[in-house]
């Protein structure tokens, strides 16, 4: 669900080629010969997908990446985005772009590391763990078939787990620590939950509190009203869902009971659900695996209407930006941390190597570091919305004719620009500004934002119209300027 709740290297598996090697004319999941793919496309994964959570935060080396790298308690959908994303690369992609996520996983998961809560040094980049978190989604379809009264015969087992060895080859780690064979998965499992996991805070966060806490998604403004009675509702539904479903071995140990409406809440979904799917056409039964290009293209030839501003709209325009985008972490504060987060987000979303990597964490890092020294007073390594508010009208108030925080902030938006070129153009198309941006905000907001950037409106952004609406964002009084709107219309 997270950076470390994502799939990483693993142990190579007998090869299987056309498990990951579709083509660019692959079949619809419903035709495919890939009997894990199959099963991963089917909209009934989502029934076990919060207990496959729960199982890869319960590592102790997972939930200490969570607590200190993780972005999910303030944005859990982006999260949960991003790992759907990262899935479809992994299984329905052709084998290059296979090959290209995992590469893009072990850069990320290179950042992942430090000392636990038991004072144990740990990494993201561990194989056991690793290897863990990619089991717990094979095991996932396992338990999908188990508790919908259908369970997969041997010879199919052996099947699914070829399949799932042949992604897993992919990532190229020494051999030892991954099951040899789908028999040897049971016992490999028992042993984890036995022996490894622990029902800490992170899993108990997932499991009781997080979705009581979710903010509503974006695509559910209509809901608004009604999102805090729907929360909680979805929240008591999935938790007692999910600790029925947890393997047996997990309850015992942790003391969790499912109880008799558990168990038959259960039942009826996961037996209801198979019934309802097998008799549906394929089209309805399988998700479809588009990725951020089967959007739709930004409109930017729709006119450009700048509304004048009739009062200082900085206060709130700033306090936004700090909920919504610095404040990775939810936490009331930005820190280093919250900078590294925002550059893993705009790595994330693009393909980048090493150099391209470092460049965008090494402007993030210079802009925390302006941040840190303009506006950390009491020097505890961490801002409140006050202080950022405050202290960043009161720079411009000083001296208009210099943005805020201009060498950090500008060092950052030029190292995002040049990630974003990915064609090497020197200007960001539509559809670049879209995948960096697009994962946040509403489409009709995307397109304004763009056509708003684009002051000659030649339909795409040159470095300084990227740079100087974005620095306008932060000094502009009003909504007059382009660069007041990034975040949609006031």
């Amino acid at each position: 669900m997270d950076d470390t709740a994502l799939p990483g290297p693993a142990v190579p598996g007998p090869a299987h080629p056309d498990a990951v090697s579709p083509g660019p004319a692959s079949p619809g999941p419903g035709q495919s010969g890939s009997l894990f793919r199959r099963h991963l496309a089917e909209w009934r994964m989502i029934l076990v997908a919060w207990r496959l959570l729960v199982l890869q935060t319960s590592h102790p080396v997972v939930a200490a990446g969570t607590a200190e790298h993780s972005t999910y308690r303030a944005h859990p959908w982006r999260r949960i985005e991003h790992t759907m994303s990262s899935g479809r690369r992994l299984v329905f992609a052709d084998r290059a772009t296979l090959r290209r996520e995992v590469a893009r996983l072990d850069r990320a998961h290179r950042r992942i590391q430090g000392v636990d809560g038991h004072g144990q040094a740990y990494s993201a980049q561990d194989p056991a763990t690793r290897v863990w978190v990619l089991i717990t989604l094979y095991e996932s379809v396992v338990a999908m078939r188990e508790l919908s009264g259908d369970p997969l015969g041997p010879a199919e087992l052996d099947v699914l787990y070829g399949e799932f060895s042949a992604i897993c080859a992919e990532f190229r780690l020494p051999g030892g620590v991954l099951p040899r064979t789908a028999a040897e998965v049971p016992a490999y499992v028992d042993a984890v939950v036995r022996e490894c996991l622990e029902f800490n805070a992170q899993a108990r966060y997932l499991l009781f509190d997080m979705l009581r806490e979710a903010p509503r998604p974006r695509r559910l403004r209509l809901l608004a009203p009604l999102w805090p009675l729907l929360r909680l509702l979805i929240a008591a539904v999935l938790t007692t869902l999910t600790v029925a479903d947890l393997p047996p071995a997990y309850r015992e140990r942790f003391g969790l009971v499912a109880g008799r409406p558990g168990v038959l809440l259960s039942r009826v979904l996961h037996h209801g659900a198979r019934r309802v799917a097998t008799r549906l056409p394929d089209r309805l039964r399988y998700r479809t695996q588009s990725d951020h290009s089967a959007a739709g293209p930004i409109d930017v030839s729709a006119p450009r209407r700048f509304r004048p501003g009739r009062r200082d709209t900085r206060r709130p325009r700033l306090g936004r930006f700090f909920s919504e985008v610095l404040d990775q972490t939810g936490d009331g504060f930005i820190s280093s941390h919250d900078l590294r987060a925002m550059a893993h987000n705009v790595c994330w979303q693009l393909e980048l190597d090493d150099a391209g990597e470092e460049a965008v964490y090494a402007g993030f890092d210079a802009w925390w570091e302006e941040l840190r020294r303009t506006m950390d007073a009491d020097g505890d390594g961490r801002i409140a919305k006050a202080e950022f508010v405050a202290a960043a009208i009161a720079a411009h108030d000083r001296d208009p004719e210099q943005p805020h925080s201009q060498p950090g902030l500008r060092a950052a938006l030029h190292a995002v620009f040049r990630a974003a070129d990915t064609d090497r153009s020197g200007f960001i198309g539509a559809d670049e500004y879209r995948v960096v941006f697009g994962s946040r905000l509403h489409p009709a907001e995307i397109s304004h934002g763009f056509r708003q950037l684009d002051r000659d409106g030649d339909g795409r952004l040159s470095e300084a119209e990227f740079v100087l609406g974005f620095t306008e964002f932060f000094t502009a009084r009003g909504d007059l300027a382009a660069g007041s709107q990034l975040l949609g219309r006031p």
